[in-house]
């Protein structure tokens, strides 16, 4: 049986992205041109994520490839952008640029995001706190696009694999089937 109730704020790190069916969060450059508007979710999913998440930790590359840009259309939490560099980034309002170790910034959103979630949009600082075992749960939205190059939500040559449990399932080392066909 599926676990179909709506997602709750329970302070979890999310680790939170679109992916192409072949594994990339991003096309080249950050290119998120690939995210068609006639991509549609569930009816009420972008307004639970609003009301569930608190504050959002990105990274500079993503940052800077769409400056100033909030999620979720009018979402107007706090974003916490870690950088080697803050000196240089553009500001904007209700951004916060961090640098800093991984695990500090996310207790910097943690404690923003009071009772609320936080959602991770960076593979790097996903990567790293999934490393740290500090992400609660992995929330991917599978598009129906194959990129074929750009950035991968999870790269680790030579590393050994990562064993994941599907959330909300009678069977959760079950593999998920999807299935499409070419438009």
């Amino acid at each position: 049986m599926k676990d179909t109730r709506p997602r709750t704020a329970e302070g979890k790190t999310l680790w939170h992205f679109t992916m192409s069916l072949d594994g990339f969060v991003a096309g080249p450059g950050h290119d998120m041109s690939w995210m068609a508007d006639d991509m549609t979710a569930r009816d009420g999913l972008t307004e639970e994520y609003t009301s569930t998440t608190g504050a959002v930790l990105g990274g500079r590359s993503g940052y800077d490839a769409l400056p100033g840009a909030r999620p979720y259309g009018d979402w107007d939490g706090p974003v916490f952008v870690l950088t080697h560099h803050p000196e240089d980034a553009e500001p904007a309002a209700g951004i916060t640029f961090l640098s800093c170790d991984v695990t500090e910034a996310l207790r910097i959103a943690k404690e923003a995001a009071g009772d609320k979630n936080v959602e991770v949009f960076s593979p790097t600082i996903g990567a790293q706190l999934l490393e740290r075992g500090l992400v609660d749960e992995i929330d991917l939205h599978i598009a129906p696009v194959l990129l074929g190059d750009g950035i991968r939500l999870f790269h680790n040559p030579g590393g050994a694999p990562l064993q994941l449990r599907h959330v909300g399932q009678d069977e959760p080392r079950a593999v998920v089937n999807v299935r499409y066909r070419p438009a």
